[in-house]
């Protein structure tokens, strides 16, 4: 079992690094050997993809772009002052990461100072607003529902808005305040899963642009993982440069570098796998990125949905 074990790791290993230069360095040359059948040296597509975009996640999901999070209370103003120390004793943290985080709770401190008396008054006003509120103004949602029995019929609430203040109603007497960081958390998870949903939509996409190429269905599937592994693994890289460089201004030309780089890289891939010309690869690039952001926020509205269905 050790052997197996072994082995399997430092082939998946080996295969795994020698198809990272032509990933990288060659747009399209994967898929086209892939479906060449050329595949024993290379690492699978669906494996791949669920490797790179684990590292991917993680990353992410680690940066996050809060570092720290502490629940500052009006009540506790010396919070900004315990996150410091949390944070410079924390040896998770890179000690290169350690004094813009403090300075950024420095700054968070002086700033929060002076609304210190504002906030405390502030937060019995908003004691009983909540993300997701309910449309009524009972405190349960076995008082509104025998609020409902006393109004007529035609005025009643129909099923969809009775759903939600059930909904609602369990939201608040379960996580009040934190309802947002609750669905949202949920949220994050459910990305990953939905990005592997969207990966057979992408192919379909690309089937509907291209159809005039006669190629399978698997062929677009196949392509559409090869350009998400390298979407992924360089988005990956341009985390840890953020990291690195901490400056707001060299991340934003970072980031704008990296959206270039990848438009690029597609069109490239697609004139390679597609064989087009320039000015009809750059035509579909563009109507299938226009598809593909649709899709996208179509997704990303029905995986908020399950994740505000589900968390509660």
């Amino acid at each position: 079992m050790m052997n197996h074990a072994i082995s399997d790791y430092f082939h998946f290993d080996q295969k795994f690094f020698h198809t990272l230069k032509p990933l990288f360095f060659k747009p399209g040359f994967l898929t086209n050997e892939y479906m060449a059948g050329k595949r024993v040296q290379y690492l699978h597509p669906v494996k791949m993809y669920i490797f790179i975009s684990l590292v991917y996640f993680l990353l992410l999901f680690q940066s996050g772009h809060q570092f720290v999070n502490v629940n500052n209370t009006p009540d506790d103003p010396k919070s900004e002052h315990a996150a410091m120390d949390s944070v410079a004793r924390d040896p998770g943290i890179p000690s290169y990461l350690k004094p813009p985080m403090i300075a950024q709770l420095k700054k968070d401190s002086i700033k929060n100072a002076g609304k210190h008396i504002g906030a405390t008054a502030k937060s019995k006003v908003d004691a009983s607003t909540y993300f997701l509120s309910p449309t009524a103004d009972d405190s349960t949602y076995t008082a509104y529902l025998a609020s409902q029995q006393k109004l007529p019929e035609n005025k009643r609430d129909g099923m969809i808005e009775r759903f939600y203040n059930k909904k609602a109603f369990g939201y608040r007497a379960e996580y009040g305040a934190r309802t947002k960081d609750v669905i949202l958390e949920a949220f994050d998870h459910n990305i990953p899963k939905m990005m592997f949903v969207l990966l057979p939509i992408c192919a379909l996409i690309l089937m509907i642009s291209f159809r005039n190429n006669k190629k399978y269905y698997v062929e677009h599937l196949i392509y559409s993982f090869h350009l998400h592994c390298f979407i992924f693994l360089f988005l990956a890289i341009v985390i840890v440069l953020e990291w690195l460089t901490p400056s707001a201004d060299v991340n934003g030309i970072i980031s704008f570098l990296a959206g270039i780089a990848i438009i690029w890289y597609a069109y490239r891939s697609l004139r390679v796998v597609y064989h087009r010309s320039r000015w009809r690869t750059v035509s579909k690039l563009i109507g299938a990125y226009i598809m593909y952001l649709l899709s996208f926020a179509v997704c990303i509205a029905l995986v908020f949905i399950i994740s505000a269905l589900a968390a509660g």
